[in-house]
């Protein structure tokens, strides 16, 4: 993930994970792959993305 001359971001899709999200908040960019079990959170303050919680489970 990078961004250009003109300001955009360009993703190589082969260069990411293959299961992930991508957010995207005040300029900046992030990738967080996806747990195999559990939750991704994005906890937001006032607009503006402050953290992303990853919490993991185990099947049982």
């Amino acid at each position: 993930m990078r961004r250009n001359e003109n300001g955009d971001l360009v993703i190589k899709v082969d260069e990411i994970p293959k299961n992930c999200v991508i957010v995207i908040g005040d300029g900046k960019a992030k990738i967080k792959e996806l747990p195999a079990y559990g939750e991704l959170t994005v906890i937001t303050h006032q607009q503006r993305v402050r953290r992303i919680k990853i919490e993991e489970g185990e099947e049982f």
